[in-house]
């Protein structure tokens, strides 16, 4: 039998169920459900070391585009007025937007660019393995296959502060210019490695710098593409000793970098004053322009800089790499024997592939 005492503590509990659903139901539909756009927002925000493509704990899969530069953990007391640094010339600004840390890590990112990424169908399965191996090789790189479309962007997004340099970039009228031209920029920003659509990593980069060289005395490391040696060199190649363009290992901020994407920009406004910046109007070829022989200039011009190396009163010429067979240390910077980027071409004493010194092999399937 129900008495007044039963009766007064079910209704009690009633109460009190009902109070409580109500608090559940006002709590949860007051904090509605993370949609994607809201995990995007806070990984967005995220840093996270080079060496890794994504951060561990990320609810979000895909990367953020271009991927975040890594947190600093030194304060630069000493850093100069914007006002005061865009009135200085394009190197000084360029130096100031992209410091060089010698002692500081390569950033693990590799850089690509082609017409398509490989999630197209338009990607070309010719190239399929050989942007894997890249990929294979270095496992937690961030690999980026670059688009002309998306590299105006990240251009955009890098050098905003450098004006100039964007307007030079954008005003070449060929896409082979602009794809040299996107190599030099990458590495100056971002550091890492660029490599052609067209090439196969051969052995990993960890490889490319001899055991007894310490990583962090070395910020730039390049291959040889040609050493002819041949009294009609100058027929068949722009330089005596020519380094290729097409795999190329930089710290950020390099000065080699800088010194080549000013000499670009330079040389762009000059052409565009003059009338010449078009399709079939250029007073320069591309090989100087913006191919392999300014990029030996700019190499050959660092190593013989006294602001940079003691000079005993003898410049370092081609002399001092033909014919090599090992890596050269020279200063910060790492050059490869032809070998090493160029294996299997069958002259110039280029060994073959399952050579121990063989890189990086190179298509020519490119652009």
């Amino acid at each position: 039998m129900l008495t007044f005492r039963k009766a007064a503590v079910l209704a009690v509990f009633a109460l009190t169920a009902l109070y409580l659903l109500r608090a559940s139901h006002s709590a949860t539909s007051t904090i509605p459900a993370k949609t994607a756009d809201d995990f995007k927002a806070d990984f967005d925000g995220l840093t996270y070391p080079a060496t890794t493509g994504t951060p561990a704990n990320s609810e979000f899969e895909s990367r953020p585009y271009p991927p975040p530069r890594q947190a600093s953990k030194k304060k630069n007391d000493a850093q100069q007025p914007l006002t005061e640094v865009v009135t200085k010339g394009l190197r000084e600004q360029l130096q100031y937007q992209f410091p060089y840390d010698r002692a500081g890590k390569f950033p693990a990112y590799i850089w690509q660019t082609w017409k398509y990424t490989p999630a197209s169908g338009d990607f070309g399965e010719t190239f399929r393995p050989a942007e894997a191996s890249w990929s294979e090789l270095h496992p937690g790189f961030v690999h980026e296959v670059v688009t002309d479309e998306a590299a105006v962007y990240l251009l955009k997004h890098l050098y905003a502060s450098v004006p100039e340099v964007l307007n030079a970039y954008q005003s070449l009228p060929l896409a082979v210019l602009k794809a040299d031209f996107f190599r030099y920029l990458i590495l100056l920003a971002r550091g890492g490695i660029y490599t052609d659509i067209d090439t196969t990593a051969l052995r990993s980069t960890t490889d490319w710098i001899p055991e007894e060289v310490p990583r962090s005395s070395i910020g730039l490391i390049v291959g040889i593409e040609a050493d002819p040696n041949r009294t009609d060199w100058k027929d068949w190649y722009s330089r005596r000793i020519q380094f290729c363009q097409w795999t190329i290992q930089a710290k950020p901020g390099h000065p080699v970098l800088r010194d080549i994407v000013a000499t670009i920009t330079e040389d762009a406004f000059r052409m565009k004053k003059k009338g010449v910046l078009k399709n079939n109007k250029l007073d320069k070829s591309i090989v100087e322009f913006t191919g392999p022989a300014v990029w030996t200039d700019a190499v050959f011009s660092y190593l013989n800089d006294p602001n940079y190396f003691k000079m005993d009163g003898k410049n370092i010429t081609w002399e001092a790499f033909t014919g090599m067979e090992t890596a050269k240390k020279v200063g910060d910077v790492i050059v490869l024997p032809i070998t090493s980027f160029s294996p299997g071409v069958q002259q110039m004493g280029a060994k073959e592939p399952d050579d121990p010194m063989a890189f990086v092999k190179h298509d020519f399937e490119g652009l």
